[in-house]
């Protein structure tokens, strides 16, 4: 915004002259506000936006130059969507082996590469059936005057490269092309930018490669490193100091970083405080990290700060489960920024639909989310015909299919879809019913295909969907019911093998019923590394930080340079911190039911020790982290009364403490025959440190771990 004002007062440009580009609808608007009150001018006629608003403009200003009607309609992505799937229907091809969101990326991808569906090259009969749709789609919005928000930055491209006075006349106008953001460009916007500002223009880009992130979403960071050399004569400035975070965390962060082999590279620096040491907390499992951070965060509001000031970053969404859990039972106030709390994510509620419809069939908001989740082919006209048939003969929606079915009430491809429904609900209701709650729930999503289902949407969306689901496996192997029976419906757990199911479903529904805290109110922020960007706080923790969780596996295999993305973000991360930072890891997680053990990530051990503190239930060691790559393992303290020959803790705290002593043998049902190395931590929460034979080192906490004392 400074150089806007700047070029306008001080070269006298007029702000016609001046194109500014940004990533968001929001800081268009902020940034226009704000240079109208700096410049005491109106600047309608100054083009500040994003790239879709700013092609948009275009679009609407030279509609017949780029054969569209005067009057054309945008498609919002939910409406593209609906198109695609009409478009398959009428094609004959199956949405279940293709998923029309797959369908949407594939054509949304193409477009922002700068590909139609002629210049697609297709292999194969799968890709030839997609490039069919494609093509079928572009006729389809051509004649009905339709544009989606690839086909705004797409079209306002050709329509300039095809039309040279068109393009001569903005090159001329824009004088100066500014662009925030710039390392989050994708192909399409870095060609529309380099047409735009000619061989003449002036143009600035504002951006940080360390802070390229989304590459999933199609950003290449090759345009920034690229830069200098497609725009002659570009002067690169390194914007080095920083006015937010305190010198340890800055140092932390370029010492990561430098691990990135494809980097601009720079050095943040700061003239504030050295601050305090980033705290590291190795958790026993995912219960014991979210209590770690909740009674840290409990402890800053009971020494005068504001839970405003914390947030929670985690790299999965579904990660957000336990740390709800435990924000709920101590009553503290949460938000999940930018997104839906567990029990609301879509995926999560379309499988407790299931569950529910299984446990009562008169359920008729889980029969209309579910009966045609995963797409079966079950219309809305055959819904409508099921909901009047209900209303007619008082009835519940389960019922009057059943009914209609038997009456023949209906044909052909409704009668067929219809009865596989009702069949598939009483198998899960036979199969699923007599087992576990935990072993219900598995085979209930098994059988729901829900989990497939959102595995074949691309992109970041579908893995978070996938991982959620699997997430409330490990919800459920975690669960511990705090209702009895008589807190709920007895109609509802009539049968015997429902009773944990509808206990289950019913505290579900009320964690759910717990509202976020208000816009307004004093609470900690919850929200996933990628939403991170841009904000900032003073306490901040890094949650999860595990090989396999983060950096993520999937991220890693997906790409050649997953993993320095995933580094980028581990950055991102870390430069959220203004004051103190918390890096917590989990030697044991429950993922898809499972108790898996991962590593401490490897971007820990690519911090400087100097600037670590191992953070101990009793307190912090400020030396280096044990665990870290080519560090020597600090000698065991003596913590809480434990030394060699001593007992753990007394007797009176935990019967089971008193019977143990560093140094002694114990064994353990997984993990066979060990020794006590090192304890920390009072009574049951006392964390053992334990070489198991041919297992190696396992840290597990007293009240969790089934050791029995052989010596």
């Amino acid at each position: 915004m400074q150089r806007i004002v700047w070029l306008v007062r001080q070269e006298g440009l007029s702000p016609h002259e001046i194109l500014a580009v940004t990533f968001t609808n929001k800081a268009a608007k902020e940034m226009r506000l704000r240079l109208e009150t700096e410049l005491n001018m109106g600047l309608r006629s100054m083009w500040v936006g994003t790239f879709h608003g700013l092609s948009h403009r275009l679009l609407r200003t030279h509609w017949q130059e780029a054969k569209l009607p005067q009057h054309f309609q945008i498609l919002d992505s939910d409406d593209q969507l609906g198109m695609i799937k009409r478009l398959m229907k009428q094609l004959g091809i199956d949405t279940e082996s293709t998923p029309a969101k797959q369908v949407q990326s594939y054509i949304n991808g193409h477009k922002e590469e700068g590909r139609r569906a002629a210049h697609v090259l297709a292999r194969g009969q799968f890709e030839r059936s997609l490039q069919e749709i494609y093509q079928t789609y572009e006729d389809l919005c051509q004649r009905q005057g339709l544009v989606d928000f690839a086909e705004l930055l797409l079209r306002s491209l050709e329509v300039l490269r095809d039309t040279p006075p068109l393009l001569k006349h903005y090159q001329q106008r824009f004088s100066n092309i500014l662009v925030d953001e710039f390392q989050d460009t994708n192909t399409l916007q870095y060609a529309w930018l380099k047409l735009l500002r000619g061989t003449d223009g002036c143009i600035m880009a504002v951006g940080d490669d360390d802070q390229s992130i989304y590459g999933w979403r199609g950003a290449k960071i090759e345009n920034i490193h690229n830069f200098t050399e497609d725009f002659a004569g570009a002067q690169l400035l390194k914007l080095e100091q920083n006015y937010r975070s305190t010198s340890t965390i800055l140092k932390a962060a370029n010492e990561l970083i430098k691990n990135n082999s494809e980097r601009l590279g720079k050095a943040l620096w700061t003239e504030d405080q050295v601050g305090d040491p980033i705290r590291v907390y190795a958790a026993f499992n995912e219960q014991d990290e979210a209590r770690f951070i909740v009674d840290i965060i409990a402890q800053h509001v009971k020494e005068g700060g504001s839970r405003n000031d914390c947030v929670v970053l985690y790299r999965s969404n579904a990660q957000s489960r336990s740390l709800e859990e435990a924000f709920l039972r101590q009553g503290m106030p949460y938000r999940i920024y930018g997104g839906h709390r567990f029990y609301e994510r879509m995926e999560i509620k379309n499988a407790l639909g299931y569950l529910k419809l299984i446990t009562n069939r008169q359920d008729d908001p889980a029969f209309e989310r579910v009966i045609n989740t995963p797409t079966r082919g079950i219309g809305a006209t055959t819904l409508e015909k099921i909901r009047a048939y209900a209303r007619d003969e008082g009835l519940g929606l389960w019922d009057a299919s059943v009914e209609m079915l038997s009456r023949k009430l209906l044909t052909g491809r409704a009668l067929v879809t219809v009865k596989a429904f009702i069949e598939l609900i009483e198998r899960m209701d036979e199969e699923t019913l007599p087992l576990a709650l935990k072993e219900s729930v598995e085979l209930t999503l098994e059988l729901s295909e829900l989990i497939d289902f959102h595995s074949r949407e691309k992109g970041e969306r579908g893995l978070a969907r996938v991982e959620n689901l699997k997430e409330l496996i490990s919800a459920v192997h975690n669960y511990e019911p705090t209702l009895t029976l008589d807190d709920i419906d007895e109609k509802a757990v009539n049968l015997e093998g429902r009773q944990a199911l509808a206990v289950f479903l019913t505290e579900a529904s009320l964690d759910s019923g717990d509202k976020q805290a208000e816009e307004d109110e004093d609470a900690v922020q919850l929200m996933t590394l990628h939403t991170a960007k841009g904000l900032e706080f003073p306490l901040v923790f890094l949650a999860g930080v595990e090989e396999g969780l983060f950096p993520h596996s999937m991220a890693i295999q997906s790409s050649p340079g997953g993993l320095e993305e995933e580094r980028r973000l581990c950055y991102v991360g870390i430069t959220r911190a203004m004051k103190t930072l918390y890096i917590t890891h989990a030697e044991a997680r429950r993922i898809f039911g499972k108790e898996t053990y991962s590593q401490p990530s490897r971007f820990i051990t690519e911090l400087p020790a100097e600037l670590l503190s191992e953070v101990r239930l009793t307190g912090s060691v400020d030396r280096p982290m044990h665990f870290a790559k080519d560090r020597p393992r600090p000698a065991a303290a003596r913590v809480g009364g434990a030394g060699i020959g001593n007992p753990l803790s007394g007797a009176k705290e935990s019967a089971a403490a008193a019977n143990l002593r560093i140094g002694q043998r114990v064994e353990h049902k997984k993990f066979g025959v060990g020794v006590i190395l090192h304890a920390e931590g009072e009574g049951d929460r006392t964390r053992l440190l334990i070489n198991f034979e041919g297992v190696g080192e396992k840290t597990l906490v007293l009240g969790f771990a089934p050791l029995t004392p052989l010596d």
